[in-house]
């Protein structure tokens, strides 16, 4: 199986999540931003995740990837483990001060996707229509991360286990995770004890590495 993906997207985590979680193998495919051949081709839209298995058949929507590889395989679904709003809630809440900390500094980041200067400019360009000004962005960092870390401090009370938020591994690690990989690329962020174990511990079982050596400052 190939999975298409982005190194910087967050979708893209959560459905490499399930094949780390789930132990089942998979060839990654990193396509550039600016690539709209690919995906055409694969499912009709430029869209990454895409999920091609080897007698051709493609899936995309990352959850709908990850539901097909957990409850094919065999053993201990991670969609059966218990959930907790709270942590859908701090997600939601918290999401909005991470972006405009992750957006800008991820053309700057040394990913596949960004392999030519055009894909760079082509995320650049989509991006700022949608958030703002690069510069701007990076000009607010010292507020984002007095946010930040206030959002962090709180996740800390939430964590059960480091192998698991809830104890048991569930959809809320797969929904939380990718957010804490999106701060990693940010330099100067602070993590508390149980949210520091989390993300490591997370980051090995699911075998998506973090970008803590990549972090950029304003």
């Amino acid at each position: 199986m190939d999975l298409y993906i982005y190194d910087h997207c967050p979708f893209c985590v959560k459905a490499r999540m399930i094949f780390g979680l789930r132990d089942v193998p998979v060839r990654l495919q990193t396509l550039l931003n600016d690539d709209a051949e690919t995906p055409v081709r694969l499912v009709g839209e430029k869209k990454v995740p895409i999920l091609e298995f080897e007698d051709g058949y493609t899936l995309a929507e990352s959850m709908a990837i990850v539901k097909c590889i957990d409850s094919e395989d065999e053993g201990v679904k991670v969609m059966d483990g218990p959930r907790n709003p709270e942590i859908t809630r701090w997600i939601s809440a918290a999401s909005e001060t991470v972006a405009k900390l992750f957006i800008p500094r991820v053309p700057r980041a040394p990913l596949g996707e960004f392999a030519t200067p055009e894909a760079a400019e082509h995320f650049t360009h989509d991006k700022q229509a949608m958030f703002d000004d690069f510069e701007t962005l990076l000009d607010q960092t010292p507020e984002l991360l007095v946010d930040t870390q206030r959002w962090l401090n709180e996740l800390d009370a939430l964590i059960q286990s480091p192998e698991a938020v809830n104890g048991v591994l569930s959809l809320d690690d797969i929904e939380l995770f990718p957010v804490l990989r999106q701060l990693s690329l940010v330099e100067g962020v602070k993590y508390p004890e149980n949210v520091e174990a989390y993300r490591q511990s997370m980051s090995q079982l699911a075998d998506v590495p973090l970008h803590d050596e990549l972090a950029i400052a304003a």
